[in-house]
């Protein structure tokens, strides 16, 4: 027999998990049948996060197994570093700024 994969027992847990808390809240017990209910709904809920853990760090390898693509940068903007961004307080003076860069684009 073959493993499930780990996307499949997520489902089938949360789906299971979910089943268990409609008969807790439609059955209203407050005996030990209610109390068992409850924590098999806890452990499956736990068994559906890990599932969902591992698929998402499956993804992440084969990820990065794959070759990078190229990233294409991106285009600096006119007269506007990370120094002059910092020294920008004030919404006059950002104003400017973006007023001097349309007059750029425009002539």
């Amino acid at each position: 027999m073959t493993r499930p994969d780990a996307r499949t027992v997520a489902v089938v847990t949360a789906i299971a998990a979910l089943s268990l808390l409609v008969t807790l809240i439609v059955w209203r017990r407050q005996d030990l049948v209610g109390v068992v209910l409850a924590l098999l709904c806890v452990l499956l809920t736990i068994v559906a996060g890990v599932s969902v853990a591992a698929a998402r760090q499956r993804d992440d390898e084969t990820a990065a197994e794959t070759p990078p693509t190229a990233v294409p940068s991106l285009p600096e903007p006119l007269g506007i570093d990370a120094d002059t961004l910092d020294a920008l307080d004030s919404r006059d003076a950002l104003r400017a700024v973006r007023d001097r860069r349309r007059g750029l684009d425009d002539g």
